[in-house]
C-alpha cells in the first residue's frame, strides 16, 4: 500500500463519527469505577432512540426480507469484527428459535470462522474478500444481502454488497454513521442509527454494537412474525433439539391450551414434536392430518389455521 493510500485512508477514517472523541468521557481515565459506569450507562441510553429514528427504514428492510424468504430466497449478513460476529450470532439463533432451515439465514465474517473467536487482522481490508464470500455463498437475485459495518467503509463489507448487487440480490446496509454520509444509491435500504462517538474513541463494540444488535433482532424477529412463526407473543415453530427446548415446547402448549403437562406431552408426540401442529390439533379439535392441511392452507399461520371453518 503506497504512502498516499495510507494518508487517504487516514483522512477518510478521521472524518467518521465513530472515530471522534466523546466530550462526555474526556476524563474517564481518572474517573472512579462508579463514575466510569455512569458515563457508559448514560451513553448507552442514547442507543434505543437512535434505533427508533430508523424504524421506517427497518420496516422497509423487513418487507424485503419477508418477500425474499416467501419466494425461496435467503437473508445473508456480511460483516467484520464485532459487526460480523453479531450477524453470525443473529443468524445462528434463528433455527432453534423459529424453526428456520439451516442456510435460510446465514452470517459471514471477514476472516472466516476463526474470526469469531480471534481477530483476523487484515481480513477486512480487501473488497475482493467480501466479493469472494458472496460468490462462494452462491448469492442469486432471490436473496437479500445485508452489510453490517459501524464505519460504513469496511472494504470487506463494501465488496460483498457490491458483488451482491451485481448478482441481482436485494441489498441492505447497517451502519452507525449518519445517513447524510451514505450514498443511498449504493443499496436498496440503508439503516443508520446514529449513536454518536463512543465512550472510548473508536471502540464500536460499545454503542454501535448495541445498536446493531437491536436492529438485527428487529429484522429477523419481525420477519419471522410476518412469516407465521409466532402465535400471540409465543414462538411456536421452535425445534425440539435439546432438553430445554423440549420442555419449553410443552410449556408453550400448556400455556396456550390450558392442558396438563401429560396432555401436552401426548399431543406433541402425536404431532411428531411440531408445536404448531399440536396447537391446531388441540384448538381446532382435529387430527394430525387435518391440522397439517389447515396449516398449509393458512400459509403456516396458527391463528388462521385454528379459525378456519
Amino acid at each position: 500500500m503506497a504512502e498516499t493510500d495510507f494518508k487517504k485512508l487516514f483522512e477518510q477514517i478521521s472524518k467518521l463519527t465513530t472515530e471522534q472523541r466523546n466530550p462526555h468521557s474526556m476524563k474517564i481515565d481518572v474517573a472512579s469505577t462508579p463514575e466510569i459506569l455512569r458515563i457508559i450507562n448514560q451513553e448507552d441510553k442514547l442507543v434505543p432512540y437512535a434505533v427508533e429514528r430508523e424504524l421506517p427504514y427497518i420496516e422497509q428492510a423487513v418487507e424485503i426480507i419477508v418477500h425474499s424468504i416467501k419466494n425461496g430466497g435467503r437473508l445473508l449478513y456480511f460483516g467484520a469484527g464485532t459487526s460480523g460476529r453479531l450477524g453470525v450470532v443473529d443468524a445462528s439463533e434463528c433455527p432453534p428459535t423459529f424453526g428456520t432451515p439451516y442456510g435460510m439465514i446465514e452470517g459471514y465474517i471477514a476472516g472466516g470462522k476463526e474470526a469469531m473467536f480471534r481477530a483476523q487482522e487484515g481480513a477486512e481490508d480487501f473488497e475482493e474478500n467480501g466479493a469472494r464470500d458472496v460468490i462462494a455463498a452462491k448469492v442469486t437475485s432471490k436473496d437479500v444481502v445485508c452489510g453490517i459495518a459501524a464505519s460504513r467503509r469496511t472494504p470487506y463489507v463494501v465488496g460483498a454488497v457490491k458483488k451482491a448487487k451485481e448478482l441481482g440480490a436485494k441489498t441492505l446496509y447497517l451502519t452507525t454513521n449518519p445517513r447524510k454520509d451514505f450514498d443511498i444509491k449504493e443499496v436498496d435500504v440503508a439503516i443508520c442509527p446514529y449513536v454518536g462517538p463512543e465512550v472510548i474513541m473508536g471502540s464500536t463494540r460499545m454503542k454501535s454494537g448495541t445498536a446493531q444488535k437491536l436492529v438485527l433482532n428487529m429484522l429477523t424477529t419481525a420477519s419471522m412474525i410476518r412469516l407465521g412463526k409466532v402465535y400471540e407473543n409465543m414462538m411456536i415453530d421452535l425445534q425440539m433439539t435439546n432438553k430445554k427446548l423440549i420442555e419449553r415446547s410443552k410449556k408453550i402448549v400448556m400455556t396456550i391450551t390450558g392442558l396438563s403437562y401429560e396432555e401436552a406431552s401426548k399431543y406433541l408426540d402425536e404431532a411428531k414434536g411440531h408445536v404448531k401442529t399440536a396447537l391446531v390439533m388441540i384448538k381446532a379439535g382435529v387430527d394430525y392430518n387435518q391440522a397439517i392441511k389447515r396449516l398449509e392452507a393458512a400459509d403456516g399461520f396458527v391463528r388462521k389455521a385454528i379459525e378456519m371453518p
